[in-house]
């Protein structure tokens, strides 16, 4: 039997003083083999021997650069040493070479934090948590190894209170600008979303994907009575179809609404045909498409007077969508009910329609639709005839000027930090 198995075998069954004799004589055969290496490594760090352990997991390194176990393990090394940086940057390679090594991650946030590179280390913790409770881990005592429970428990509570500090520092000069009262709900919706305290629906159709906002009246369609704007852009809706009609012939400017087939597949269906949702957007995930903007001066200069739900990098959404003859929009919800979705039909043909919280709303040309769209929704262009309304998002009216401008950089921050999660 090879040396390397007969050694594993020892090891995986408990048998340790066996197993490391066994892998000594593996090394005094093939000194760089790395998985011999790690185990007397190991053992040397049980035992208080650090520098011991350096110094054969730096072998393992050479042996095998490319190996992130290795890494990790060097990492422990040299933390058992005191020697953070250096524990930090191998912890860090670890996590290079193996993204989803979320056990390396846990440390490398401790390290990070132990060296006072908060943001960093909240990062490194959250990325952590995500991997490991994604493949159904770290859920709870009984998914985390005894061992790890006290650093899970920590990277918990310090994702938590790093967010909320974060969140602190963006709502506090809007605090002192608008007075404490201003900031009741956004604070409310900071726990919520923090899950330190349980959301409350009172209509129990409604169900943000991302960002619940708490104390505003609900309804599937909005009141068109709470907005100023709504005649104006009804009397602009001849000019707005005239700039349509030059665009709808050419492809140009035109761009899928699901960025990948299997998002159009899961979301859509079609009739006869295969369905097909596209759109000249004005603005998409809060850049502003210029090229259709200056082919459209008549639309551009309505939606600049509407109050859009401004966010970085995240609204608004605005675009001509064009929905082609068969085409159904399945069921569906949207991320946060602090803004509210407006339609202002241009080309509806018949059996066209849009169905919010399970009341269906038929479009007519000209005449705006507002609806709060983290209601359960869908819609359908049943006809053998292309549909196209004018999508645009606002704000809900029913927030205050404090409270937008908190949600603005919020949201925004949240954006921020979830990417960096993502990048890490």
């Amino acid at each position: 039997m090879n040396d390397t198995i007969k050694a594993r075998q020892l090891l995986e069954s408990g048998r340790f003083a066996e197993a490391e004799r066994a892998y000594q004589e593996v090394l005094e055969k093939a000194p760089d083999n790395a998985e011999a290496l790690n185990v007397i490594a190991l053992a040397a760090l049980r035992t208080g021997k650090a520098q011991r352990a350096v110094d054969l997991l730096g072998r393992a390194a050479t042996a095998n650069p490319q190996d992130p176990v290795t890494q990790h393990h060097l990492g422990r090394a040299y933390e058992a040493l005191g020697d953070l940086p250096r524990a930090a940057m191998a912890h860090a390679e670890a996590v290079r070479l193996e993204p989803a090594f979320f056990i390396a991650r846990l440390y490398l946030g401790v390290c990070l934090e132990q060296l006072r590179v908060h943001e960093e280390a909240l990062v490194q913790y959250k990325r952590a948590l995500d991997d490991a409770q994604g493949q159904g881990r770290w859920l709870n005592p009984a998914t985390t190894p005894t061992p790890l429970q006290p650093m899970v428990s920590h990277a918990v509570v310090a994702v938590r209170q790093g967010r909320h500090a974060l969140f602190e520092t963006l709502i506090a000069p809007l605090r002192a600008r608008y007075g404490s009262e201003s900031m009741s709900r956004v604070e409310w919706c900071v726990r919520i979303y923090l899950n330190e305290e349980p959301a409350v629906y009172p209509d129990p159709r409604q169900r943000p994907k991302f960002l619940l906002f708490p104390g505003l009246p609900t309804s599937a369609y909005i009141d068109l009575a709470q907005f100023d704007w709504i005649e104006a852009l009804q009397a602009a809706t001849p000019a707005i179809r005239e700039e349509l009609d030059r665009l709808l012939p050419s492809p140009t400017g035109r761009e899928r609404v699901f960025e990948s087939e299997a998002l159009e597949a899961q979301n859509m269906r079609g009739l006869e045909a295969a369905p097909s949702w596209n759109g000249y957007y004005f603005f998409r995930h809060g850049e502003r498409r210029d090229d259709n903007c200056r082919s459209c001066p008549a639309t551009t200069g309505a939606l600049e007077s509407l109050p859009l739900a401004r966010i970085r990098e995240h609204g608004p959404e605005v675009l001509f969508s064009v929905f082609t003859a068969g085409t159904l929009l399945m069921p569906h919800r949207g991320v946060t009910n602090t803004r509210v979705v407006g339609h202002l039909p241009l080309i509806v043909p018949e059996d066209c329609a849009l169905s919010v919280g399970g009341e269906i709303h038929e479009w007519r040309t000209g005449k705006i639709v507002v609806f709060d769209d983290t209601y359960e929704h869908e819609a359908w262009n049943r006809s053998r005839n292309t549909r196209v309304v004018l999508i645009f998002d606002v704000w809900n009216p029913y927030l205050s000027d404090a409270e937008r401008a908190a949600v603005t950089d919020l949201v925004a921050a949240i954006g921020d930090f979830r990417r960096a999660v993502e990048e890490a």
